[in-house]
């Protein structure tokens, strides 16, 4: 009896090196024509009215908040749902993040979302949460922070952290980068750190 011969689909089912090629592609090409006109529309790609880059304070406060883990539980991106709009205020935009390199969106929550955090506390309760969160919410389980009180904020890296960010697009002078150091001058880390939380959302409310 002859060898009935595999064509058509049945030959890719039954090619594990070809099925893997095809599937890359497709995802490839899927993924191109869903990213590629992302890059060339204004309202992901401009930031949104009033939206001003971040101070160098803020840059460094940025730096601090990654290396310390906070977004491992604090997402930066209220959904487009009702829940979370009454909760958190108006849903994110692109064009809030556009100076956010890299964005810290997220999806992962052990604490809340604090895309709108700015402005909602004073300076002096984020300073009393920082150094022991259950001060001020007593079912907290945020770990403490007590040591950005003694630490200086570092003003070795904010220059060059600001050129980096103006060839990504944020629009720093020179003046704005040369003057850097002198804004950081006696602060401590968490002074800057708040700073960064003071800013967030302050442009969509």
């Amino acid at each position: 009896m002859a060898e009935e011969k595999i064509t058509g689909h049945a030959r890719v089912e039954t090619n594990n090196l070809l099925m893997i090629v095809l599937i890359l592609l497709v995802v490839a090409v899927g993924g191109l024509v869903e990213i590629v006109p992302l890059f060339f529309q204004k309202s992901t790609t401009q930031p949104i009215a009033g939206m001003q880059p971040y101070t160098a304070a803020q840059v460094v406060g940025r730096d601090i908040y990654i290396r310390e883990g906070c977004n491992n539980c604090h997402s930066q991106m209220v959904r487009h749902l009702l829940s979370e709009s009454l909760r958190y205020g108006p849903y994110s935009v692109a064009g809030e993040s556009v100076y956010d390199h890299p964005h810290l969106w997220g999806s992962k929550r052990t604490g809340p979302d604090l895309a709108r955090v700015g402005g909602r506390y004073s300076d002096d309760w984020h300073r009393v949460h920082m150094i022991n969160p259950r001060d001020v919410v007593p079912e907290s389980n945020m770990p403490a922070y007590p040591w950005l009180e003694k630490t200086p904020a570092n003003v070795r890296s904010v220059q060059r952290h600001m050129r980096g960010l103006r060839t990504l697009g944020a629009p720093y002078s020179d003046e704005d980068i040369a003057n850097a150091p002198a804004e950081l001058e006696g602060q401590s880390e968490l002074d800057v750190l708040i700073a960064y939380l003071q800013g967030l959302g302050v442009h969509r409310r």
